[in-house]
């Protein structure tokens, strides 16, 4: 049964997409074009690196944008909302499986395996935000990047694989961009 506009969930829904932005997608746009270009010059494991480390800057780089943006007045609303814990024990899940992929990646002597895992993984934390933000984009942008990095990595060359599923997950946060929920216009 479809819950009305003015049901406590769905004004749940609405104080989390208030408190939200563009900011984290654009942080994580910026930080798969940097794993681009750098798959371009670098080898493969400096690659892997920087996705490893890389990936941890998102969220703290989207605040930082939120700030500069003036856009961090609203996050103090969020701290009664049940839908920011759901969400955050949604992002756990990617941390804890982080280390799935380092162990395949090196038992299969593969570092490209890091840079497919960390564009699937970061994928996942679209789901709980597409719940929590009641926006479709969410599942959209996990389920699209997921299989077209899984293509990237299976039929794109040997040279340019990490590039090829950097590119994928840019014009994922790109189509989000253009498509996600935003409070008053953000």
């Amino acid at each position: 049964m479809p819950l009305n506009s003015s049901s406590p969930y769905n004004q749940l829904q609405n104080n989390f997409l208030a408190a939200g932005s563009t900011s984290m997608p654009l942080a994580g746009t910026v930080y798969w074009l940097i794993v681009a270009v750098a798959s371009v010059y670098l080898p493969p494991h400096s690659v892997a690196m920087i996705v490893l480390i890389g990936s941890g800057m998102i969220l703290p780089a989207g605040f930082l944008i939120d700030k500069l943006r003036g856009l961090d007045k609203h996050k103090a609303d969020m701290t009664g909302n049940p839908l920011l814990p759901m969400f955050l024990k949604g992002t756990a899940v990617v941390a804890l499986l982080w280390p799935l992929v380092i162990v395949a990646a090196q038992a299969a002597k593969e570092p490209n395996l890091i840079v497919l895992g960390g564009a699937v993984l970061m994928a996942l934390v679209w789901i709980p935000y597409g719940s929590a933000a009641d926006d479709p984009v969410g599942m959209q942008h996990a389920v699209g990047r997921t299989l077209a990095s899984y293509g990237a990595y299976l039929f794109a060359p040997a040279p340019y694989t990490a590039t090829a599923i950097s590119v994928v997950v840019v014009l994922s946060y790109a189509y989000t961009v253009l498509r996600m929920k935003r409070p008053g216009g953000d």
